[in-house]
């Protein structure tokens, strides 16, 4: 067969991702308090673009859709289902999934309300600095001991790391403070029950201990892979089985609730200044329905000063790299602020999907709240996910009812035992909140005795959610629960 060159047509189709539309997709994914320091160096960068703000007055500046971000946009949930059919190209490309893998969230996670309650706002949660572990170990010791254990115990908590660690030889101590070395043990013993479990360890072996005592799993056998930790980290797992006398099945198990430990406890706290959420959006109840509103307090009224524009136009002469970097810098001002009013649109459209579908929890509260997926809200609005990912990453909506993220009003959804649907894993943790605040401190209920509480009254959940939801609220195990209101009371 003879070689030689040949001429050939193909033909195919590709993405391409221009740097107009990748911009697009960053300002789509920015908060308001992000594309406020975006905008900053964009006027910085661009002689074209103006603020109303800068001189008082915008008669030099363009009319019409560059002009379209100075109102804060609003829309009742009519508005936004008469706009699904209206977008124009720019809507398009934002919704293309260019990025989809990158900006994909799990729409069952990371769905954290700001409220202390799910019902308010905590102002309590936001207003000053969080104590330190010092702090929180000093309040706990005013309530525990008198005396002469509590100048010691204020001398052990001294000793405390940040980490949750004693770096102190109790031998020492009692000698330095005339004491006996048993009330030294004592009363450092009554702290390793305080919060944070683990606290007040001398090795990591003891905070392991502590804590798997916290939850009642301080058997013989996870005593003894306490013990052996080395063993553990090695992953020396048949001599493990044969030290601690277990099978696969049960050394798979407390492997599992030994990474639930905490290492280093006291790193949870600090001294540091909770920081404020500015809300990006704002839900307000009209006599025509429910109206969403962007903040647009934190972003500056974006104008293409046209004016300007033909000053330097007239001044350039016939130099055809002065017009043409004029005009690029034209083509650009107009692309952002006709971006930016799309962007706000797009947010608009599908924080109103968000309340049209869960207006049960904006009526009534997190018991009612619905089973939302991205995709639920996607086909609504008739984008794809990855657009509705990237509009609810780091954005916060604001209502009667507190402030929230908007990936709060995401939730897997938890099968009903009367067949009447499912319910919003939300509504059920709210749940799992009533009644473990309603405790009496001699009827504390276990997470078996909470699964089937929740079952009676129709929700098919097993233990281990419970566990899972009770832990991400942040409560502790029933002997945990137990001892707190004991010391209370």
């Amino acid at each position: 067969m003879a070689l030689g060159p040949r001429l050939d047509l193909r033909q195919s189709q590709s993405l391409v991702m221009t740097p107009q539309l990748q911009q697009a997709i960053k300002l789509l994914a920015l908060s308001n308090l992000e594309l406020e320091s975006y905008l900053a160096d964009a006027l910085e960068g661009n002689p074209l673009l103006d603020t109303a703000s800068n001189d008082g007055e915008d008669g030099g500046s363009d009319a019409g859709p560059e002009q379209a971000d100075d109102a804060p946009v609003e829309m009742t949930l009519v508005e936004a289902d008469q706009a699904l059919s209206s977008d124009g190209g720019t809507a398009a490309d934002l919704d293309a999934d260019y990025m989809s893998e990158q900006f994909h969230h799990d729409s069952a996670s990371d769905c954290v309300g700001l409220s202390g309650d799910g019902e308010g706002i905590d102002f309590d949660g936001f207003a000053g600095a969080a104590p330190t572990l010092h702090e929180h170990l000093l309040a706990q010791v005013g309530e525990v001991f008198d005396g002469v254990e509590a100048m010691l115990a204020q001398q052990l908590v001294a000793m405390i790391d940040e980490a949750g660690y004693l770096r102190a030889d109790l031998v020492d101590m009692a000698q330095r403070l005339g004491v006996p070395l048993a009330l030294v043990e004592d009363t450092l013993a009554r702290l390793q029950t305080f919060d944070p479990s683990g606290v007040g360890a001398r090795d990591l072996s003891e905070c392991i201990a502590i804590q798997a005592r916290e939850a009642d799993r301080y058997d013989p056998a996870m005593a003894r892979m306490i013990a052996n930790l080395d063993l553990v980290a090695k992953g020396a797992f048949p001599q493990l089985k044969r030290i601690c006398g277990v099978d696969d099945e049960d050394l798979a198990d407390m492997i599992r609730e030994l990474r639930s430990y905490n290492p280093k406890p006291g790193l949870r706290f600090g001294g540091g200044a909770a920081q404020a959420v500015v809300p990006d959006l704002y839900v307000r109840r009209t006599k025509a329905g429910w109206a969403v509103e962007v903040n647009s307090a934190t972003l500056p009224r974006l104008l293409v000063n046209r004016r300007y524009y033909n000053e330097l136009s007239g001044g350039a002469g016939r130099g055809g790299k002065n017009k043409a970097w004029l005009s690029e810098q034209l083509a650009s001002a107009n692309w952002l602020v006709r971006a930016l009013d799309q962007r706000q649109r797009t947010i608009v459209k599908v924080a109103s999907a968000i309340v049209k579908q869960q207006e049960g929890f904006f009526l009534h509260g997190v018991a009612h709240m619905r089973p939302l997926t991205l995709r639920q809200v996607a086909e609504e609005i008739e984008m794809h996910e990855s657009t509705v990912s990237r509009v609810t990453s780091n954005k916060y909506l604001s209502c009667a009812r507190g402030l929230f993220e908007l990936k709060y009003f995401f939730s897997s959804g938890i099968s009903a035992t009367a067949g009447d649907g499912a319910v919003s894993a939300e509504a059920v943790k709210s749940r799992i909140r009533a009644l473990i605040e309603a405790e009496e401190p001699k009827a504390i209920l276990s997470d078996d005795a909470i699964a089937k509480k929740l079952a009676a009254e129709g929700h098919d959940i097993a233990r281990r959610t419970v566990v899972k939801y009770r832990e991400s609220m942040g409560y502790g195990s029933s002997v945990q629960r137990r001892r707190q209101k004991a010391l209370a009371g």
